[in-house]
């Protein structure tokens, strides 16, 4: 059925034979990078030269309840830059979907103007802001407004980076009473960040999920969001571990967003929140990039732990009350000294 060197599985080819009838018989298709997940990814490529993407799960799902199909319902219905879905074969574990390339905005970074970084990141702020304004319309029934970054997620992802960065990837030895302190404090910033008023977030919104689609930026990777704060979703653009973004230009776009998305909010706080959000982000960051390391064994993260770090000590500095985590932390990872 399709000119490759690998070979698709039975129920891939099924499917495509279903949905494409004979024009499945000149099928190219190749491996795609995928995420962190255990979902495998394949462009396809028809034999007039459209291409498609086909996303295959590890297991069956239900159309009505799995998580990307629901919110992807959401995000089109609330006109936001989401991917075409083609078909669906829930019992087969299938999505077909439109092909949004290549090109990443991280990628297109690398080669933009100051103009042109300056339009990529206005467009995602005024995407940022409709999503939030679109989703406190009204009473929301999904499932995603159910689960949110509380006390017990926050928490998680700080001991998934204690285990999988620090004492993983740094083989540290953190003692007893070393534990404890840290654990203090992250329950703390927990405890702070989860208090305050929540908002639907995409919940990995950086540079490497918006892909630059026929002039315009489009979202992928949305099937976790959850409620948090306003500024989660902005910590992950302006604290991105994958591309540079000098302190000038963070702060204008963190202003910019202020004021379209919370006006009401005094500056003060909002760099706080922000502030905040964003180590607890980074930190989060970090645990993923040593379980990517170390348990799965793919060495493409660790190029982006050094801007992690420095993202990550520049807003542990800003807030004495958290010198003693920074210092705690710094005794076994010098970049946080």
């Amino acid at each position: 059925m399709t000119t490759t060197s690998l070979a698709l599985p039975a129920e891939v080819e099924a499917f495509l034979g279903e949905k494409l009838g004979p024009r499945a018989a000149g099928v190219r298709f190749q491996p795609l990078a995928g995420d962190a997940s255990t979902r495998r990814y394949f462009r396809l490529e028809l034999e007039d030269g459209a291409t498609q993407v086909l996303a295959l799960n590890p297991e069956p799902f239900d159309p009505e309840a799995l998580p990307f199909l629901v919110v992807h319902g959401l995000l089109t219905r609330w006109g936001l830059p989401v991917p075409r879905v083609l078909a669906v074969d829930g019992g087969r574990g299938i999505l077909l979907e439109e092909d949004l390339g290549d090109v990443s905005l991280q990628r297109a970074l690398e080669s933009a103007t100051e103009p042109e970084r300056e339009t990529h990141y206005r467009e995602a702020l005024e995407q940022l802001a409709q999503l939030q304004r679109e989703a406190s319309q009204g009473a929301q029934q999904a499932a995603c407004f159910s689960l949110a970054f509380d006390v017990e997620k926050l928490a998680w992802e700080l001991d998934f980076f204690l285990t999988h960065f620090v004492c993983g990837l740094r083989a540290a030895r953190v003692d007893a009473g070393e534990s404890a302190e840290i654990h203090a404090v992250f329950q703390g910033l927990c405890e702070e960040i989860a208090s305050w008023p929540r908002v639907l977030c995409h919940r990995d919104f950086h540079s490497r999920n918006l892909m630059l689609h026929r002039g315009g930026l489009h979202w992928i990777d949305f099937q976790d969001a959850r409620m948090g704060p306003a500024t989660y979703d902005l910590a992950s653009l302006l604290r991105d571990s994958y591309v540079e973004l000098d302190e000038e230009r963070v702060a204008d776009l963190a202003e910019a967003f202020r004021r379209q998305a919370s006006p009401h909010e005094a500056p003060e706080a909002f760099r706080r929140r922000l502030e905040l959000v964003s180590i607890q982000r980074c930190l989060k960051a970090l645990g993923t990039f040593g379980f990517m390391t170390t348990v799965r064994q793919s060495p493409h993260y660790a190029q982006y732990v050094p801007r992690a770090l420095r993202n990550a000590r520049r807003d542990l500095v800003r807030h004495p009350e958290l010198d003693g985590l920074r210092r705690a932390l710094g005794r076994h990872i010098e970049e946080l000294a």
